[in-house]
């Protein structure tokens, strides 16, 4: 059995603490699991850490800007450039996750969760790692 590798990004990555407690904790200890909460805010080049912007196109609310999402999604995924990675882009807009889905995603060697909030991220992330080698979204 190979080791599912599991990154998450978010603006609020502190929340994600307890992924390192109970059964998920023991996996990761086990070598089961590898588990890496990462900033967005880590990805942005001003001084207030700004990961928001107008939608592109125009119309209303806000909208998590694409560049931040790239750089941190390519950091992640430089990590372990040998692995197929799977983009999953956290929206309530989704699909929503089924106990198959669940099931489904295990064959998956990476998964990369991108947690938007407001309107979600700017649809041009999803659209062009959807074309990008080594990614399925």
């Amino acid at each position: 059995m190979s080791k599912n590798r599991f990154d998450v990004i978010s603006i609020f990555p502190d929340y994600l603490a307890p992924l390192k407690l109970s059964l998920i904790g023991k996996a990761q200890s086990a070598g089961l699991i590898e588990i890496a909460v990462h900033d967005l805010r880590d990805q942005t080049s001003d001084v207030h850490g700004s990961v928001d912007d107008t939608p592109y196109g125009g119309g209303a609310g806000m909208v998590m800007s694409p560049e931040p999402w790239g750089r941190a999604i390519d950091q992640v995924a430089g990590l372990v450039p040998e692995l197929q990675h799977e983009l999953i882009v956290l929206t309530p807009a989704g699909e929503k996750l089924t106990q198959e889905l669940a099931q489904e995603l295990t064959k998956s060697e990476h998964l990369i969760f991108a947690c938007g909030r407001y309107e979600g991220i700017d649809v041009r992330v999803s659209d062009f790692y959807a074309s990008a080698k080594n990614f399925k979204v």
